[in-house]
């Protein structure tokens, strides 16, 4: 007598599942490298998943991420200890972070002549020449020392050979610099 075999059944897998471990994996890895955000974000893209022990092991997790972000948020006592923060992230070549906060730096102060120039040390650095040329000339604009500054930061060395850099630094002695003078003289 033989035995009959049955043909072995084909388990479908759910994508949603699949998608959600995935997910959670993700989660996982972030945490590990304590990037609590990510890691939060990927965790909670798990949570939709259709196992319960799955979204109860993210639920979990995430709590563990908020708590750290809580740590570590960043409390800045001035404006100036932003920017300073701002700067240190420039230095250490963390470009993206640093524009981030001199971007909300900008939109809490727009006519600040130092947060515009970190702008526009940060655009030189990161190649966007004309967006640094454009954002210096408005910092020079609000506190025209700053040319004496530029002049002497190797922020702006992408720009040194630009003639318009140049004309913005070491501007026509008898032409725009001589009219706030006299403007000032006038308003006494």
């Amino acid at each position: 007598m033989a035995l009959k075999v049955a043909p072995k059944k084909r388990v479908v897998e759910d994508p949603r599942h699949t998608q959600a471990v995935q997910n959670y994996e993700s989660g996982l890895r972030a945490l590990q490298e304590h990037k609590f955000e990510k890691a939060k974000g990927h965790l909670q893209k798990a949570l939709t998943g259709p196992d319960k022990a799955l979204v109860d092991r993210a639920q979990v997790h995430i709590l563990t991420c908020d708590k750290n972000l809580d740590k570590t948020a960043l409390q800045f006592k001035s404006t100036e200890e932003h920017y300073d923060y701002a700067v240190s992230l420039i230095n250490s070549g963390d470009y993206v972070t640093a524009r981030e906060h001199l971007d909300k730096l900008l939109k809490q102060n727009p006519k600040s002549e130092y947060v515009l120039y970190g702008l526009a040390a940060l655009d030189c650095l990161t190649g966007h020449i004309e967006e640094s040329m454009k954002t210096l000339g408005a910092a020079i604009e609000v506190k025209p020392a700053l040319r004496f500054q530029a002049r002497n930061d190797t922020d702006f060395q992408n720009l040194a050979e630009d003639p318009r850099f140049t004309e913005l630094l070491y501007p026509d002695p008898g032409g725009e610099e001589a009219e706030p003078q006299e403007e000032e003289a006038s308003a006494y």
